[in-house]
């Protein structure tokens, strides 16, 4: 019966190996894969490897690699269990593997580059074990969702479930824009508030309800009205923002800070049983103006306090504009850029539209003039069509 040397041996033979001088100048083109157990990994890594222990291997490694003939640099502490890895994913199929000689203890003596990885705490990886088991998310993704800063103009009726589920979700930075107070009337839809609230600032309601939901999150409140003379210091450091107002004044004025910062803005509206969401991502799809050039006249656009609204609508609406942040966040699937999301709440019916790029839009069309941040009094219309209040407090 061979003994371990001899078996090292022979798999060596069916392998290839390379030293840590010839693998360097692979990355970041080719992936690294490091097949040590968390707590070798919690200690150091190679900038940018994928991280799949040894013992996870065969189970997990064709949802993280699905190229079977992407080039792979697998390395463990020393190079023994790099070899039998190499081994495996060749038996599964790839065909560009090779273990790196020495492993991370050679690569790390000499003076190549590492960094310590931010990792979840047990306590993380416990709340978050549903995500981790998605290899789209996974423990980097969760850490990514961590890092990540989203802006919620209004603590509404769209604002509300887009900050439980993205605080839910772990996303580490969540501010929200609302200057006023809690009205027992938006209990029926606001589920951010409740009847001990009524009175209270909507931001530092929001913040109560957020912070006892996930401490993982810092929720950052705006009690201010969001106007030309702040709107650029507030989106300032976020990566996505959620746009959740009822007036087009704030609507056009955000689509002008989103194309001149270039972020992202997640937009959704409702009014009666019917609801609108997209993704206005600058220049890789329309902005606001593509889609509406001008507001539609008031008796068009009723708010939900003169038209009514279902209150369970901005549910739904908002719960899709969380999911498409976190799309936008992970850099995950398809989001709605381009692509307006109709729903129907009576025929219960979607149906996804078309928005393309206007080229002779005055903000981000081909010979826009450069963008001037300042009010739209002359579109002060009293409110919104398909918009739920948040803002200005309906």
């Amino acid at each position: 019966m061979a003994g371990f040397r001899e078996l090292l041996a022979k798999t060596k033979e069916r392998i290839r190996e390379i030293d840590p001088a010839t693998a360097e100048p692979l990355l970041p083109a080719t992936t690294f894969l490091d097949v040590r157990e968390l707590d070798e990994y919690e200690q150091g890594t190679i900038p940018g490897a994928l991280f799949v222990p040894r013992g996870h291997l065969e189970a997990q490694i064709e949802n993280r690699i699905p190229d079977h003939d992407r080039p792979v640099v697998i390395y463990c502490a020393g190079g023994t269990r790099s070899a039998f890895a190499a081994e495996t994913l060749q038996t599964l199929g790839y065909t560009d593997v090779v273990s790196m000689a020495g492993g991370f203890g050679r690569w790390k003596n000499e003076g190549r580059p590492w960094t310590t990885p931010a990792v979840l705490n047990p306590e993380q990886r416990n709340r978050y074990s549903r995500h981790l088991l998605l290899p789209e998310v996974g423990e980097a993704g969760q850490q990514r969702l961590l890092e990540s800063k989203v802006l919620l103009l209004g603590a509404g009726g769209l604002g509300s479930p887009a900050a439980l589920y993205l605080a839910a979700a772990g996303v580490g930075t969540l501010g929200i824009v609302d200057m006023d107070i809690v009205d027992a009337s938006n209990l029926q839809r606001q589920i951010l508030h409740n009847m001990d609230r009524i009175g209270e600032r909507k931001v530092d309601s929001a913040k109560k309800t957020i912070t006892l939901l996930n401490p993982d999150v810092d929720v950052v409140t705006y009690d201010v009205r969001f106007g030309a003379d702040n709107v650029l210091d507030m989106v300032e450091g976020y990566d996505v923002v959620i746009d959740g107002t009822d007036n087009f004044p704030t609507r056009y004025l955000l689509n002008d800070a989103s194309v001149l910062t270039r972020i992202p803005v997640v937009h959704g509206s409702i009014f009666r049983f019917e609801g609108q969401v997209t993704v206005f991502k600058p220049y890789e799809g329309p902005c606001y103006r593509c889609m509406l050039p001008e507001p539609p006249p008031p008796e068009l656009a009723p708010s939900c306090a003169e038209a009514g609204v279902l209150g369970v609508l901005p549910g739904i609406i908002g719960s899709i504009q969380a999911l498409e942040t976190i799309k936008l966040l992970l850099d995950l699937g398809d989001p709605l850029i381009g692509r307006l999301l109709a729903y129907d709440a009576l025929e219960q019916s979607f149906r996804t539209f078309k928005v393309r790029r206007d080229p002779t839009c005055p903000t981000c069309g081909d010979d826009a003039p450069p963008i001037q941040i300042a009010e739209y009094d002359d579109l002060c219309l009293p409110h919104a069509v398909l918009a739920d209040g948040s803002t200005t407090g309906h």
